[in-house]
């Protein structure tokens, strides 16, 4: 995976890979940091790689591992001083995707979540320390992408489904049949709310995510729809932070595709 990773002072370019980690200035041209992978003596039942990127708190970068393990980074403010500041064990299962809080989150609700192939979710408040806050246990099922917004989390999952949850309490409040195959791929737009989605079966959904002044609800509601035709689509992303435009790729695709 290849990820900007925007924090305060710096925007760094993190790159992870079957060797390790990876980070770089923002244009590429200077590698200013790279941590290996401890690869096992004896050749293991599964492959080692690192996986899941996001920046959190300000200072940190954190990459999840294929071990289960989160990797915590800290960052200075410029310069290569990077430091391996924690390691986050809470997953039994390779690590999926990593999310951090794009919007306000409420009182109490964590600011990063960790996603794994089980499907089980741990909620996260970032600091010196992180602090576990919930964790949401998986049903077998894959959780291949998460995002988190407004103290809202959607995961997208293996068969298709996208689900939402509350990042305080970790309690379900919406399951959406959106694909018929396996979802590769979720991003939101932290101005509006808006959500994408994608996946194998060839489509793309944009839906809008809000909150009832009320009730404090969470809605959704289904904007558009895309058919890439014959393409697997293994990629999508907004390209700006209102969502009026996208752009998505497949797995045989060389080119990339915008909205």
């Amino acid at each position: 995976q290849a990820a900007w990773c925007e924090l305060p002072s710096r925007v760094l370019l993190v790159l992870t890979s079957q060797r390790g980690v990876q980070m770089y200035d923002a244009d590429g041209s200077t590698m200013v940091f790279w941590h290996a992978l401890d690869v096992p003596e004896l050749p293991a039942a599964h492959s080692v790689f690192a996986r899941g990127i996001a920046a959190a708190g300000g200072r940190f970068i954190c990459v999840g591992t294929s071990f289960g393990a989160v990797l915590v980074f800290d960052i200075p403010p410029k310069g290569s001083n990077v430091t391996l500041s924690e390691v986050l064990e809470q997953h039994r299962d390779p690590i999926t995707d990593i999310a951090a809080e794009q919007g306000q989150a409420p009182d109490g609700a964590g600011d990063l979540v960790t996603a794994d192939d089980c499907g089980t979710l741990c909620l996260w408040s970032s600091g010196e320390e992180f602090t576990l806050l919930g964790k949401i246990p998986g049903s077998g099922c894959t959780c291949s992408s998460v995002a988190l917004w407004n103290g809202i989390v959607a995961a997208g999952y293996g068969n298709g489904q996208i689900r939402l949850w509350e990042a305080g309490s970790g309690r379900i409040r919406a399951q959406l049949g959106a694909h018929a195959r396996w979802i590769y791929a979720l991003d939101l737009a932290p101005l509006t709310g808006k959500l994408l989605s994608a996946a194998e079966d060839s489509f793309v959904h944009v839906w809008k995510l809000s909150r009832d002044r009320d009730t404090d609800d969470i809605e959704v509601q289904h904007c558009h729809a895309e058919c890439v035709t014959d393409t697997q689509v293994c990629g999508a992303r907004f390209c700006d932070p209102a969502g009026d435009t996208f752009a998505v790729t497949g797995y045989d695709l060389s080119e990339i595709l915008c909205y």
